[in-house]
């Protein structure tokens, strides 16, 4: 089965996440090689799939070949996903995508960019506050970008997609214990490299 993969080459947004539900319709038109279905479906998801692998791998233009990847095992594993499951489509795309992240690394062929490079700047008609938040995500990216891939992927994971730990623990195949211990040094180091942002603006 051909995917043809179109994302925007800025990524998505800070916090975006994909909708939970996936309808028995466009389920089946996705199991039967419906271009339409199958089109939907990854417009639907590839934020969250260009989001994930850019914070775990660094922007660039492997992304987009990696997501292409990740939208292709998704589709032949289609007919084996559970509709009626307690699966969120969103966390079985994270977990197609984290295998796909842990394969490029071993293949080392990922040319990472530090993150703060491609990430836009805040526009100058920001309001103050919206400049700040934007300007503090961009800074974290960048650290989080500094962690062991381990860490990294733990934090992306909880921070940025808001998932909890087991969920976490069933997207990386690790124990519930292993992930919390992998945030909990992950947050240790990036509070010493934010130190200096958090003063800045006032925190504890």
């Amino acid at each position: 089965m051909t995917v043809a993969v179109t994302i925007n080459p800025l990524g998505a947004p800070p916090g975006a996440t994909a909708g939970s539900s996936f309808d028995a319709e466009t389920l089946d038109g996705c199991r039967s090689g419906d271009a339409s279905a199958i089109r939907s479906f990854i417009v639907r998801h590839q934020d969250l799939v260009f989001a994930f692998l850019s914070r775990s791998l660094g922007r660039g233009p492997h992304v987009e070949d990696l997501a292409q990847e990740v939208f292709l095992r998704a589709c032949r594993a289609l007919p084996r996903f559970e509709t009626n499951g307690t699966a969120r489509v969103s966390t079985w795309l994270l977990t197609i995508a984290s295998r796909v992240v842990i394969d490029a690394r071993r293949k080392r062929q990922i040319p990472t960019m530090p993150l703060e490079r491609d990430l836009p700047a805040p526009a100058p008609g920001t309001p103050e506050t919206e400049r700040q938040r934007l300007e503090v995500g961009r800074v974290l990216e960048a650290a989080a970008a500094s962690l062991p891939s381990e860490q990294r992927d733990v934090f992306v994971l909880a921070e940025f997609h808001g998932l909890d730990m087991k969920e976490i623990a069933k997207v990386l195949g690790i124990r519930e214990n292993t992930a919390k211990t992998r945030l909990f040094r992950a947050r240790g180091q990036l509070r010493v490299l934010l130190r200096g942002l958090w003063d800045g603006q006032g925190e504890p």
